[in-house]
């Protein structure tokens, strides 16, 4: 018979009754290699997310709207110099056709992601008067609640976006780790953008905080990722396998299996017990999303319509037009699971509890401050 490491069921058993973790005791369960250990890690995800969310997923529908993008991150293909991919911008009448198109099919937040666009970030706050004009008209079609990845925008568009009811801002740091971050965002300060999360935060925005595996780091800088991440209190903690992308510095890295990936999810959960946790299809597609719920997700991303010529991100076409990354296909694996899709009052209501307990803290700690 299977038993588990008494150290291991001392941990699960201390982080599934709320008890705060150690550095080192999260060290530990992301370096886990037996997989009935491993299995045992998911089991607890699994109990905590059942706990804090039932049986109910979020779907998130995803446009990347722009793939032209200033920046030249070494692991990003849509990056500067990268001249061996076709690029686009889609017209508002394309983003505001494909966003009612999944809002129909059922999505919970529409994500408007871009790089940062060089024809809107040249001309300073001025350029981005298009953006915040196309934002508002998705949030009147859909009447879904929005996140926004645009980089790091502005101040004060920031707080007109904010002002505009715009729910989430996700600006991923990748790592917490300077030296690594100097190697992966080349050129862009590591502050930047985190101040450009405080910020939003203060705003009354929720954040999404994204980092990737397989580019070099440690186990100690995913464990200081973690701490930040509940430090900080994201409301939504994003993981992402990396895939080596043509064209990119980058590309001849060897690409490693999801299993880590899984892991993370796990150790997040148990650290991030009541946050939403993504199961993207950017890296495995279809394919690999019954193993990121397995780990404990609760939100299924980068849901996105065929035939609009949109991309992905880790992968530009993986399962798009073929309408594998559409609602219809994602319900049999959510039930295959024993999970099923939330209704679009129970996501709201979510966002607008967190919201609420946001301003609250943010209230509570200005108090404290004077």
């Amino acid at each position: 018979m299977l038993t588990a490491d008494l150290n291991l069921t001392r941990i699960l058993n201390r982080l599934q009754d709320g008890h705060p973790a150690e550095k080192s005791e999260i060290k530990y369960l992301l370096g886990l290699s037996k997989p009935y250990d491993i299995s045992l890690l998911f089991e607890a995800a699994q109990n905590v997310r059942d706990r804090y969310f039932g049986n109910k997923i979020f779907l998130y529908g995803f446009l990347y709207f722009s793939t032209h993008c200033r920046n030249n991150c070494r692991f990003c293909q849509y990056r500067r110099s990268n001249k061996m991919l076709a690029r686009y911008r889609k017209t508002q009448t394309q983003i505001l056709t494909a966003a009612r198109e999944m809002a129909d099919a059922g999505v919970h937040l529409i994500d408007l992601t871009m790089g940062e666009d060089p024809e809107l970030y040249s001309s300073g706050e001025s350029g981005f008067k298009r953006f915040v004009g196309m934002v508002k008209a998705v949030q009147k079609e859909t009447n879904l609640p929005v996140m926004i990845s645009p980089g790091t925008l502005p101040d004060r568009i920031l707080v007109e976006l904010a002002d505009a009811g715009v729910t989430w801002y996700a600006c991923y740091q990748e790592t917490h780790n300077k030296s690594l971050y100097k190697n992966l965002r080349y050129g862009q300060d590591f502050k930047t953008r985190l101040a450009k999360k405080k910020m939003a935060k203060g705003l009354g925005m929720l954040i999404e905080e994204g980092i990737l595996t397989g580019v070099g780091e440690t186990l100690d800088d995913l464990a200081d990722s973690i701490i930040w991440m509940r430090d900080f209190s994201v409301d939504q903690a994003r993981i992402m396998t990396f895939v080596p992308q043509t064209g990119t510095p980058m590309a001849k890295i060897m690409p490693q299996d999801n299993l880590k990936e899984q892991k993370i999810i796990a150790v997040m959960r148990l650290i991030l017990p009541d946050r939403l946790i993504p199961a993207s299809l950017d890296v495995d597609g279809l394919d690999g999303l019954k193993a990121r719920l397995i780990a404990g997700a609760n939100v299924v991303t980068s849901i996105v319509p065929p035939q609009k010529g949109l991309a992905g991100v880790a992968n530009h076409s993986l399962d798009i037009e073929e309408s594998r990354r559409t609602p219809n296909h994602i319900l049999p694996i959510l039930k295959t699971c024993g999970l099923e899709p939330a209704l679009p009052g129970e996501y709201q209501a979510w966002t607008a509890a967190r919201q609420t307990a946001l301003s609250s803290s943010f209230v509570k700690k200005e108090k404290m401050i004077c």
